[in-house]
């Protein structure tokens, strides 16, 4: 994106070291070429080495910066031949040259396009919601019988707790814990408690992305996001500056969608996702058969486990709350949740917890045992892998210290399926990428948000869309059970979800 705002196109890329290093391990994502190079027993200064740091940073003298420009150029050269090597012991040569290599070209073209943001929308919004935080403003302090700062900590306690007498749940060094968690323990014990949280919800969703978004608005209206490629241990992408992964999808954040909008006149925003493509890469990377067939007879799978932690004997049977926590139950396996935690979540005892993870493997059997297995693969080999290859390492699965151990395990358990789920949806950046200059169509990827693509296009392209885009994402890697993926489209990104 910067070589784009000089003019510059490059051409004829074909190795990059960070991404080869980055894969290699991706604990290590130093974006400093001297501790790149340091991990591959290639010695060169570091950046920190030679401009200083903090307010002591600086440019040297022109001696040693040319010195330290020329031996980056010669470390760029001879990193490569040990990187190639490594990358093929470790078989990540395909991962990096036929996914990581062109991915990074697609999302250099996603930053330069940008999406338009409609900023009269966004900032009729920031005036509404301003409009609601003094409504909720007034609102707390007749409940608590007096005007107090609702962003201070410190007087929001002693409200809390010294005026209206609530229980303390937590202290910190400096006075009361107000945090979420605490609130939220406290709801049922006065009205001001939920007043308080509708208010930081608001609050949060101007500062962050009314008052955010309008910042980093460019000269051409658009947002550009940048993207991450070695930031995650996972492989997800990180969108950063602004954020655009962690734009709200539902409750009165989903608003904020509205104010993104086509850059051209009788164009759509489209939008297709992966419909619980995480389930779906652990029914197949298990092998569970009772999960597969759920799956491949395009079944409820949440009301599929309902039915069997609920002892039910059809989905007629399932009512919406059960629904919901075997959805709980489902995504938390995945995520190796434990009784306490799945309890806490959904708002059960932690024996109920326990049944309903204990009737989930009981349907599931494979799963367990695909669990049991990457967690003796941890500990054999100190990493595990994604269906591409793609490696996290484990060192603390042998941790004497329990929690340590049981992230790492939990980790274990969840890195293939969260990491494969991350490397299809590039697969199918690339392809679409691809699939558009072949058909010749105007329509353009905007945005990765996590399962999602969002493109912009003419009216008149997108019942092509609705056909090409699903198919392409669909074929992105063969599994045993089929991938499922829905679209939508309108005028804005919140039209088109």
């Amino acid at each position: 994106m910067a070589a784009n705002r000089l003019d510059i196109t490059l051409q004829n890329i074909d190795f990059d070291v960070l991404l080869a290093s980055y894969l290699l391990n991706p604990d290590e994502n130093s974006n400093d070429l001297g501790r790149v190079a340091m991990d591959h027993d290639y010695q060169l200064q570091t950046d920190e080495d030679v401009y200083g740091k903090g307010a002591k940073r600086q440019i040297p003298a022109d001696d040693v910066l040319f010195a330290h420009l020329a031996h980056k150029a010669q470390a760029l050269i001879g990193l490569r031949p040990h990187l190639t090597s490594d990358l093929a012991d470790q078989d990540q040569s395909e991962l990096f040259t036929a996914m990581e290599m062109p991915l990074a070209q697609v999302l250099a073209r996603m930053e330069i396009t940008g999406i338009q943001l409609d900023q009269t929308t966004l900032k009729q919004m920031g005036g509404e919601f301003e409009q609601s935080l003094k409504i909720l403003e007034e609102k707390a302090y007749a409940q608590a019988g007096m005007p107090f700062n609702l962003n201070s900590p410190k007087q929001l306690g002693e409200v809390l707790f010294e005026k209206l007498g609530l229980p303390v749940v937590k202290k910190t060094k400096t006075g009361y814990s107000t945090s979420v968690d605490v609130l939220e323990e406290l709801k049922s014990s006065h009205d001001i408690i939920q007043t308080i949280l509708d208010y930081r919800t608001i609050n949060k969703i101007q500062s962050t992305y009314v008052t955010g978004l309008l910042k980093a608005v460019q000269p051409d209206g658009k947002i550009h996001t940048r993207y991450l490629q070695t930031l995650t241990q996972t492989g997800r992408l990180s969108s950063v500056d602004p954020n655009m992964q962690n734009i709200p999808a539902r409750d009165e954040g989903k608003q904020i969608r509205y104010a993104f909008v086509p850059s051209e006149p009788d164009w759509q925003i489209f939008s297709s996702d992966y419909s619980q493509i995480e389930l779906r890469v652990l029914a197949h990377i298990s092998g569970d058969p009772n999960m597969q067939e759920a799956f491949k007879e395009d079944r409820d799978i949440h009301a599929n486990t309902a039915m069997k932690i609920f002892n039910l004997d059809s989905p007629d049977q399932v009512t919406p709350d059960m629904r919901r926590q075997a959805k709980a139950t489902n995504f938390g396996i995945v995520y190796g949740i434990s009784d306490f935690g799945l309890a806490r979540n959904i708002g059960i005892t932690r024996s109920q917890a326990k049944a309903f993870i204990e009737g989930y493997f009981e349907q599931y059997p494979l799963v367990r045992q695909y669990m049991d297995d990457m967690v003796k693969q941890a500990r054999e080999k100190g990493y595990v892998e994604t269906l591409f290859h793609r490696r996290r390492y484990l060192p603390q699965i042998h941790s004497r210290n329990f929690n340590l151990r049981s992230f790492a395990e939990r980790t274990a358990m969840n890195t293939p399926i969260q990491g494969s789920a991350a490397d299809i949806i590039k697969v199918a950046m690339i392809r679409m990428n691809d699939r558009l200059a072949k058909e010749g169509l105007k329509a353009r990827m905007l945005l990765q948000v996590h399962d999602e693509l969002i493109f912009e296009a003419p009216t008149a392209e997108i019942a092509t869309l609705e056909d090409i885009v699903p198919s392409v994402m669909d074929s992105a890697v063969d599994l045993a059970i089929p991938l499922k993926v829905e679209s939508h489209y309108g005028k804005t990104w919140f039209d088109a979800k």
